[in-house]
């Protein structure tokens, strides 16, 4: 596919001469470099047609002749837009963002960690994954860093959580170890008796080395890894990251494998809502909601594994297509699973909207106002409960979902008992996604050959995962190696919402409230 220009009408900022190229990819995706003044005004201009803030992250190219670059991605109706801002070779800072899109906060603290770039102006500089046990000054994703810890025997520092005074105020300390096998996370509760006046997180405790691990994986291989990002969405980030290596390397996959990794993706959506529907239920004391989702998910991970070799479906798709092609007696199982599943959630979203103590429970609970929701970049489910309406299975449809006609739900309450809703609503439209898939399914091959270009190459997935849009953006060198592949998860845009939704709360509707939004704290934690 040739690269294309967008034409200047319909930039946003093409006043300031702002060009960008399309990337060979399913979904639009469009890439530009600016100056530090377009690097503002296309910010402005962006979130003046109502565009969001995908992602941010550094680069280093100074290793082959370039040099430092800060990159931004904006979803805008026309796709996705990847600029770039080129630094001077004395400069390790560019402007600021977060005064335009508040969630560009955290996103700008973690470039500052692991790039070692920084926001001009950013109110907030706190370490955000940086723990203090690096060694200092050796930010992991500079080209020559030799990424060490700290000295033997090194504490953490405290890190500086905002108080709040007051009579009668005192703070309850939760994490950042906590029961089970849930990852670690640390949250501050300022509060007057049960009241929360204040919630602060600290995260990162566990940040893996994700994004320079990569740079030493074979191209045709870091799917793997992709795939072990956040293990609850390992199809959608399997699926972006070999959309985002497709795209560099110019490859147009076979029409069953898309197919099937839509398939797989609507299992991986269904899984996941049978599973919080069954823990939300369980938070407001009805073990029965928690018992007969449990059998629920289980019957149907059990049948993925049968057809996909995995309950997660890990390594199922692959660069080019799919490892796996379907049975048709097991798509006929999935079929008839589907009408099974659809008839118990229906009757199992009965009782919980009649059950008086769970509504009690999960309505006005953990409000997020629409308003609100746009003003922080609430995404993806949370997102679409609080009034704002975006899928990219609907506004960006890429094969097959370009033929499938998806419906999209939005509510605009905000509240627990929207995000429950939501998740009936989505799972039951999964539900039909996945018979249509099923029946209709084309034939052909299941994978396409891939060859590096022998010229370096950018490439971005972008899939509608679960919990949101999950974002791969991928550089490759001109002998083909991985120079760069960024992960984004929906969770940055989301956990600092999280630390409003509770304000005003009793503490112990907390658990309640953060399984309904049910972030990832590993797809966060890279």
């Amino acid at each position: 596919m040739a690269l294309e220009v967008l034409p200047a009408s319909l930039v946003p900022g093409a006043d300031i001469g702002l060009e960008l190229r399309r990337l060979p990819a399913p979904l639009p995706v469009w890439h530009g470099c600016v100056d530090r003044d377009a690097w503002n005004t296309a910010a402005i201009a962006a979130a003046t047609v109502g565009g969001r803030l995908v992602s941010m992250w550094g680069v280093d190219r100074r290793g082959t002749g370039g040099g430092q670059v800060a990159c931004v991605a904006y979803a805008l109706p026309q796709g996705l837009a990847w600029l770039e801002l080129t630094l001077a070779e004395s400069e390790d800072s560019f402007p600021d963002l977060g005064g335009v899109f508040a969630c560009a906060g955290r996103m700008q603290r973690a470039m500052a960690d692991l790039s070692g770039l920084r926001a001009d102006g950013q109110a907030d500089t706190r370490p955000w994954l940086d723990h203090g046990l690096w060694a200092p000054g050796a930010p992991p994703l500079q080209h020559d860093a030799q990424p060490a810890g700290a000295p033997a025997g090194s504490v953490p520092p405290d890190y500086s959580f905002v108080r709040v005074e007051g009579d009668g105020v005192h703070e309850i300390a939760v994490g950042p170890v906590h029961a089970g096998i849930i990852e670690p996370g640390h949250f501050r509760f300022s509060v007057v008796g049960e009241k929360v006046l204040r919630l602060e997180e600290h995260l990162g405790y566990v940040h893996k080395g994700i994004e320079r691990r990569f740079t030493e994986l074979a191209p045709l291989e870091a799917h793997r890894l992709a795939g072990r990002v956040s293990g609850d969405s390992t199809v959608a980030y399997a699926w972006a990251y070999c959309m985002a290596l497709e795209s560099a390397w110019d490859c147009e996959i076979p029409v069953r494998a898309a197919w099937l990794r839509a398939l797989m993706l609507e299992r991986e959506r269904v899984a996941n809502h049978l599973g919080d529907l069954g823990a939300l239920g369980n938070d407001a004391a009805l073990s029965f909601g928690l018992a007969q989702f449990s059998r629920l998910r289980e019957d149907w991970q059990r049948l993925s594994h049968e057809a996909f070799g995995h309950r997660f479906m890990m390594d199922a798709v692959v660069p080019g297509g799919t490892g796996i092609d379907l049975d048709p007696a097991l798509a006929l199982r999935m079929q008839r699973q589907c009408d099974v599943v659809e008839l118990e959630l229906r009757q199992l979203r009965t009782v919980y909207d009649e059950h008086a103590g769970l509504q009690d429970r999960f309505l006005t609970t953990g409000t997020v106002t629409p308003e609100l929701a746009a003003r922080l970049g609430l995404t993806g489910l949370a997102g679409r409960a609080s009034g704002q309406g975006f899928d990219l299975r609907c506004g960006q449809g890429w094969l097959p979902y370009d033929r499938l006609g998806v419906t999209m739900s939005t509510r605009r309450e905000g509240d627990v008992a929207a995000r429950v809703a939501l998740r009936f609503d989505e799972a039951l439209e999964s539900l039909r996604l996945v018979k249509r898939v099923c029946a209709e399914l084309p034939a052909g091959p299941l994978r396409a050959t891939l060859a590096p270009p022998g010229k370096a190459a950018l490439g971005s997935g972008w899939v509608e995962g679960w919990r949101g849009e999950v974002l791969v953006s991928l550089e490759t060198g001109a002998d083909g190696r991985i120079l760069r592949c960024h992960c984004h998860d929906p969770s940055w845009q989301n956990w600092p919402v999280l630390e409003h939704a509770i304000i005003g709360n009793i503490v112990p509707d907390f658990p309640l409230i953060n399984k309904s939004f049910n972030l990832s704290y590993s797809g966060h934690d890279l």
